[in-house]
């Protein structure tokens, strides 16, 4: 069954994807080498333009994969955050 999400779910979903790739580049910095910082840096760096800009990688993802309605994103429109009607 294929549900499509709401814009809440779309924000919860970018946030725990970038919240377990820190996760996972911390353990893997702590377990095998410190380059893997570079990861945690990346997904920073893609959360702070993404609040700028609008462009939101994960969710054009999750849309090409039939998760999310056509036109949703993480970030509604770009710019700072706008108020969704519900």
């Amino acid at each position: 069954m294929n549900k499509t999400r709401t814009l809440g779910e779309a924000e919860t979903f970018v946030r725990v994807l970038a919240g377990s790739v820190v996760l996972l580049s911390a353990a893997l910095t702590y377990l095998h080498n410190t380059w893997w910082l570079l990861l945690t840096c990346f997904v920073g760096i893609n959360l702070i333009q993404s609040a700028f800009t609008g462009f939101c990688p994960p969710t054009i993802i999750g849309r090409k994969l039939g998760w999310f309605a056509a036109g949703e994103s993480c970030c509604t429109s770009g710019g700072p955050a706008k108020k969704v009607n519900e």
